[in-house]
Parts: C-alpha cells; sequence; structure tokens
C-alpha cells in the first residue's frame, strides 16, 4: 500500500496549519489574543521567549488586550517588547497587569492588511501547487520502475487534483474569511 495521498494531504494540511497560524497575527477591527501571543520578548537576562509562554492574556471587552506575567518582575520586559513590536500597540502599565487598548483600524489600513491576507494565501495555494508537483513526480518515478501500473498512476493524480481543489477551496474560504473580519467596522 503506498502512503501517496495521506502524505499529500498532511504536507497540504500542515501548509494550511501555518497560514492560519500568521493570520492570527494580523489585526482585525478587534482585539484578540493571537495578535501577541506569538510577540517575542527578551525576559530574565535577556533569553527570548514568546509572550504566552510569561504571561497570561485575555480579551477586555472588544478592544482591550489584559496581560498578566506569571512574574511581576517581567512586567517592565514585555512592555519593551510589545513597544518594540511591528504592531504599533501602546502598553499601559496598571500594577502588575498590562492592558492594551486597540484602536480601530483606518480605512487605509484594512485595504493594506486584505491585501496581506491575499499575499499570504496566494504563497500558500503556490505551497500546495508545489507540493502536488513534488507528489506527481513521485508517482511518475514509481511507476517508471514498475512500483504502481498505469492505472494507479491516473487514479492518485485524479484523486490528487481532488484534493489539491479541495485544499484550494479551503484557502479561498480562509481568504474571505480574514478580509470580512479586517473591514469589519
Amino acid at each position: 500500500m503506498n502512503n501517496y495521498i495521506p502524505n499529500f494531504i498532511d504536507a497540504v494540511d500542515y501548509c494550511i496549519s501555518n497560514l492560519r497560524n500568521e493570520l492570527k497575527g494580523i489585526r482585525t477591527g478587534r482585539a484578540h489574543t493571537g495578535m501577541i501571543e506569538g510577540l517575542d520578548v527578551e525576559a530574565y537576562g535577556g533569553t527570548k521567549m514568546k509572550l504566552i509562554e510569561i504571561a497570561s492574556l485575555t480579551v477586555e471587552g472588544n478592544d482591550a488586550l489584559l496581560i498578566t506575567p506569571f512574574d511581576p518582575g517581567t512586567v517592565a520586559d514585555i512592555e519593551k517588547g510589545i513597544l518594540s513590536s511591528p504592531l504599533g500597540l501602546s502598553p499601559q502599565t496598571e500594577g502588575n497587569r498590562i492592558i492594551i487598548r486597540i484602536p480601530p483600524l483606518s480605512e487605509e489600513q484594512r485595504i493594506k492588511f486584505t491585501k496581506l491576507v491575499s499575499s499570504m494565501v496566494e504563497d500558500s495555494r503556490n505551497k500546495v501547487r508545489n507540493s502536488r508537483d513534488l507528489i506527481r513526480k513521485k508517482i511518475k518515478a514509481a511507476e517508471d520502475l514498475k512500483e504502481l501500473t498505469e492505472d494507479e498512476r491516473y487514479r492518485l493524480e485524479k484523486e490528487i487534483d481532488e484534493v489539491t481543489s479541495k485544499k484550494n477551496n479551503e484557502l479561498q474560504t480562509i481568504k474571505i474569511k480574514k478580509e470580512k473580519e479586517i473591514m469589519e467596522v
């Protein structure tokens, strides 16, 4: 039994999973912890850590994030990490907590972010296409080595095309959903 289709599906699902994680970091009109949980923070003498590893993150209302460090000594490090991030957020320290108010996006920012989403989805489509081409080459090589018959190759290629189409539709759905979130006022 060959593993061509399961291996292809795993590769494509990994690509889509990575895209979903990357899209979490793109601002929308609402506050969500995914925006900042992957931020790098230098704490404990310069050790780089993800924000989610050193603090609990919660959403307050639709426009604020509350960061509560596990170690109150890291408040200044977290604040510094947020200020140095490309997100353009302004943290406010209140005792051992940090609050980040998320300002509404301007129309210009919304357009910029939707273009970024389109670009990221297109990159993922290219990765799916490359994975498809690679698996087709492997199938063709297996046929040349007489490990597969011509009929098996055609059947596998048809199945790969069906999976590719399904996954491209999934990417399109992800794109539309994220763009809708960004454009919501």
